[in-house]
């Protein structure tokens, strides 16, 4: 948007204003997302930045102004092309991709567009081709079916990420180890007097972050839920430093991961599919080395989560001003925060003319 700002002259066009990206963003959310909620590429061995690119080459094509021939050209050179594995993502070949494949697959989404927007021709049976298209390769044969309508649901029910640098389907359990370890601590209890804890998950938790054995990088640590839980009963904290090798090296944390079980609930399990709950549930339960045990503690839904909007926003809002304090001046600071946080006016203003609060000088 902003580049599309910089040549509008030369494109004649106005430039976009900050409400054209915001319903940018709602539109590349709801592709992304919709396609996500009946189509489980993940179970495929198949990267979830796939739709990242395909959502952002469609809604690049579109801001780009492409006729619809073009653009339906555009979203059939996203699905033909090469789709990131979920080899990254888990042992034992977790790595530091997992930070920027979503950065890569946008820029290739924008690379797309851009190809096709000069002509560049497309593939109209790419998902249904029998033998060489994308469902028959990829998805054993499965058709892809959208799960809802295209509106507005994803945006609407996006997750924040405010509490803990953790991936998603353990910040309830983070949550709730945070809670135990206030509750051992009024107690007068150690970790060590900890024989057994169990985790009362959902199915996407066992599937994609329960992880035994040795955890060779902080892109390991973040995701396993038993690192996590054991940080946060040690610290009564995660932040992202917890996942570097000088916190990784305490004994304490492969004690208590070997004390941990996950096991899924199918309740959680079904609720974290309910398009009116979508509940990311995690329980923790404790016992003692002396058959003494604490209640469970189950948190369904993490901070950020759209039936948590009313505690997180003002959350949300320190965390994008210490981060803006982390960056800039405070009188830059200060004129970012008094753009941002007028709606009305910052909807209107040019894109361009945001994007130039952040320079600096």
């Amino acid at each position: 948007a902003d580049w599309l700002g910089r040549n509008a002259a030369a494109l004649r066009r106005p430039p976009p204003t900050v409400h054209d990206v915001l319903l940018a963003m709602i539109k590349a959310h709801e592709i992304q997302g919709v396609l996500a909620l009946e189509n489980s590429f993940n179970r495929v061995g198949l990267d979830h930045v796939l739709l990242v690119k395909v959502a952002t080459t469609a809604v690049v094509a579109q801001m780009l102004g492409l006729d619809r021939e073009r653009m339906l050209s555009a979203v059939s050179l996203a699905w033909v092309d090469g789709q990131a594995l979920r080899t990254y993502r888990h042992a034992p070949n977790t790595g530091s991709r997992k930070s920027w494949a979503a950065g890569d697959a946008t820029s290739r989404g924008v690379r797309l567009a851009l190809m096709a927007a000069t002509g560049e021709m497309g593939y109209p049976s790419v998902l249904s081709a029998p033998t060489w298209g994308f469902e028959a390769v990829s998805m054993h044969g499965q058709a892809l079916t959208l799960g809802r309508p295209f509106g507005s649901y994803v945006m609407e029910n996006v997750l924040f990420k405010i509490s803990f640098p953790a991936e998603f389907h353990g910040q309830t359990a983070v949550e709730a180890a945070v809670l135990l370890h206030h509750q051992l601590r009024a107690l007068g209890r150690k970790v060590e007097d900890i024989e057994h804890i169990a985790i009362r998950t959902q199915q996407a938790c066992i599937r994609i972050i329960d992880k035994q054995g040795p955890l060779h990088n902080p892109a390991d640590r973040d995701h396993c839920v038993q690192y996590m839980v054991a940080i946060a009963l040690l610290h009564g904290r995660l932040v992202a430093e917890d996942y570097e090798d000088d916190m990784a090296a305490d004994p304490r944390i492969d004690a208590l991961r070997v004390k941990m079980a996950c096991h899924e609930d199918p309740q959680l399990s079904a609720d974290y599919l309910d398009p009116d709950k979508r509940s990311i549930a995690n329980g923790l339960s404790v016992r003692f080395s002396d058959g003494s045990a604490l209640p469970e503690v189950l948190v369904e839904y993490p901070l950020g989560h759209a039936r948590r909007r009313e505690e997180s926003i003002p959350l949300l809002m320190d965390k994008f001003r210490r981060h803006l304090a982390h960056r800039f001046p405070t009188a830059q600071q200060q004129r970012i925060l008094a753009a941002s946080l007028d709606p009305v006016a910052l909807a209107a203003m040019p894109v361009t003319d945001y994007v130039d609060l952040y320079l600096p000088g």
